[in-house]
């Protein structure tokens, strides 16, 4: 799968840099050469300079070919046009935009982003499950497509404590993203061994949510 993440600052840095060790096909398009340099230091030749609003840089960053198209910058004008460029222009599958203002959220969602991220709701949500508390948190519904990411504290008594992911057999459609382990945040391989109170983070359908409870955090 090839991924264009339009803007190189802290969102779309570590988006690409998860994508990177996930063995996806990467490119982040940057305007500021400095922040490009700075990427490219850290995860080699995945970068490029250019505004990802104009459509002769994301014809240059393949996206004819492009899977999914990520614009994570701080202006959401921008990354609306990337996205709708990258839609109308390049035909790309699925786009998905970040969102700063939450009173745009419809709007993009009307004009055809496939999926938004509003850190705002974000917040709203963590706010309002942590009042149910089931040992799931809900981060985010990805729309259209009852995808959740979810967060999940190991429980002392789960099955998983102590084992390799490689060895734990997940509900399908889930995949782990991150564990946070005190002041570590750890990106998952299959040798990476659960600890009970390790946060985990995942992305799972919804209708997997039950399962993935019952799995990590053993009611």
């Amino acid at each position: 799968m090839y991924v264009i993440v339009v803007g190189g600052g802290k969102v779309g840095y570590y988006l690409a840099w998860n994508l990177v060790d996930q063995g996806f096909e990467v490119l982040v398009i940057e305007r500021q050469p400095a922040k490009a340099e700075a990427i490219r230091e850290h995860l080699g030749a995945v970068v490029m300079v250019g505004d990802g609003a104009e459509a002769s840089v994301l014809e240059a960053a393949g996206a004819v070919r492009a899977d999914v198209v990520i614009a994570t910058t701080g202006e959401d004008e921008d990354n609306l046009i990337v996205c709708q460029v990258a839609k109308r222009r390049f035909d790309v599958e699925r786009v998905i935009a970040r969102v700063n203002n939450p009173k745009n959220e419809q709007l993009f969602k009307r004009l055809g982003i496939d999926a938004t991220v509003s850190q705002t709701n974000v917040l709203l949500h963590l706010i309002e499950q942590r009042l149910i508390p089931d040992g799931l948190t809900r981060l985010l519904t990805l729309q259209h497509q009852e995808i959740e990411i979810v967060e999940l504290k190991v429980g002392a008594d789960s099955p998983v404590v102590g084992r390799r992911l490689s060895e734990i057999r997940l509900p399908p459609d889930c995949v782990f993203s991150a564990i946070n382990r005190g002041e570590h945040i750890i990106i998952p391989t299959g040798q990476t061994r659960l600890e009970a109170g390790d946060d985990v983070i995942a992305v799972t359908r919804t209708e997997r949510e039950s399962e993935l409870r019952r799995l990590l955090v053993g009611v």
